[in-house]
């Protein structure tokens, strides 16, 4: 998903899209977005920061940064008594230790494999044929989640649907499939101590099913950002915010690019 926030002295406007393959052009269409939504154009946006995966794809970015870097940025804007970010997106999960300014003291993040991010759920939600909106909510019917032994997506796959062909319910299915995801999140965010509060952001927050698992096998409460998806883009958004007041504190020169949004090609 490609995310964009506009912020003045809050925000004026977000958008959420499926970022496909030519992200490139797909940044420029975000931007149009989030521009016609705040009814603003294009020359008056003071500084733009790109951050994630495809940061270097945005030709018009001013500056850019990480992910864990606006991660906790954008957390801590919105709960300033956050500690732990557990970021549980569909390429990979993030857990971010943070002190009370939003300095981030420690993180870590999985290796990138399937089975240990939300692609996990999805790909078995694709296989018994379920939209990924509603798997929450079945694992939450659950009276007696199974067990999921494997791993491995592909075998965890394979797993499933013997299972569903012994007859076992289709929410306990799930259930285990959720309570799975998340042990093997919490094994990974306990390398960095989590203390409360404790954020969930990403598309993982938007599941009721993995978030009452979490909260579960983490033994804390879980607080979730009204909109999870945003909370990356709002951190780069503040990051530039701090960047042009201290230019004008300390009145040196804004260095910025030629604002023109035009279709890119792609190279």
């Amino acid at each position: 998903m490609t995310k964009a926030v506009i912020l003045n002295k809050g925000i004026i406007a977000s958008i959420i899209g499926p970022t496909g393959p030519e992200q490139r052009r797909l940044a420029n269409k975000v931007m149009e977005k989030a521009l016609n939504k705040a009814a603003i154009s294009f020359k008056n946006i003071t500084y733009i920061v790109s951050t994630g995966y495809g940061r270097i794809n945005v030709p018009f970015t001013d500056k850019q940064f990480t992910e864990i870097t606006c991660h906790a940025k954008g957390v801590i804007s919105l709960f300033p008594k956050a500690r732990t970010i557990i970021d549980i997106g569909g390429q990979d999960v993030k857990g971010i230790k943070i002190d009370d300014t939003g300095k981030i003291i420690d993180f870590v993040m999985n290796d990138k494999c399937a089975a240990g991010s939300g692609r996990f759920i999805e790909v078995i939600a694709d296989t018994l044929g379920v939209q990924l909106d509603k798997v929450g909510d079945l694992a939450l019917q659950s009276k007696n989640p199974a067990k999921i032994s494997n791993i491995c997506t592909i075998w965890a796959q394979q797993e499933v649907a013997a299972s569903l062909a012994r007859g076992v319910p289709i929410s306990d299915l799930f259930a285990g499939v959720h309570y799975s995801l998340a042990d093997r999140i919490i094994r990974m965010v306990n390398r960095i101590k989590v203390e409360e509060a404790v954020i969930v952001t990403g598309g993982g927050g938007k599941n009721r099913g993995l978030l009452k698992a979490l909260s579960e096998q983490l033994g804390h409460e879980i607080l979730v950002p009204e909109e999870p998806l945003i909370t990356g883009a709002l951190g780069a958004a503040l990051m530039g915010k701090e960047i042009v007041e201290k230019a004008k504190k300390n009145h040196t020169p804004l260095k910025t690019k030629e604002r023109i949004l035009e279709e890119i090609e792609i190279l």
